[in-house]
């Protein structure tokens, strides 16, 4: 599985990218892997405040419904509305599949999050790989 070394990840399984105050969200290659099939994804409104480490929406696979957590407190400015119509579009590249945007309030929120080798080894530690 791939981690891009320009994201920042969340322990929770989520990826971030920062540009500027505006923070792209998905989930990473690992979530997707161990979700299966994706079938439907619920995502908030664009406008909705935000809370880092509060749910903003779920993801339901084939074998079970996991809750999303918002690695940044921010205002939801885009929504990925494609994945209304074809969710399993994360299967397929999870990495480039964006979820949703945030207007952060402070970039100091990337502080909590991991580098690419050290979600690696998080990863490595749960599975025991």
């Amino acid at each position: 599985m791939s981690y891009p070394e320009k994201y920042r990840y969340a322990k929770s399984h989520e990826w971030v990218e920062l540009d500027g105050a505006t923070a792209t969200i998905g989930i990473t290659d690992y979530a997707q892997s161990s979700l299966g099939d994706i079938v439907f994804v619920e995502l908030p409104k664009v406008g909705q405040e935000l809370t880092a480490g509060s749910t903003f929406g779920s993801v339901e696979s084939v074998k079970a419904v996991s809750d999303l957590y918002s690695p940044v407190t921010g205002t939801v400015t885009a929504i990925n509305e494609p994945l209304n119509d074809a969710p399993d579009t994360i299967n397929s590249d999870a990495n480039a599949t964006w979820m949703i945007k945030v207007e952060t309030k402070g970039a100091d929120d990337l502080s909590s999050l991991l580098s690419a080798a050290d979600y690696e080894k998080f990863v490595s530690e749960e599975t025991g790989h």
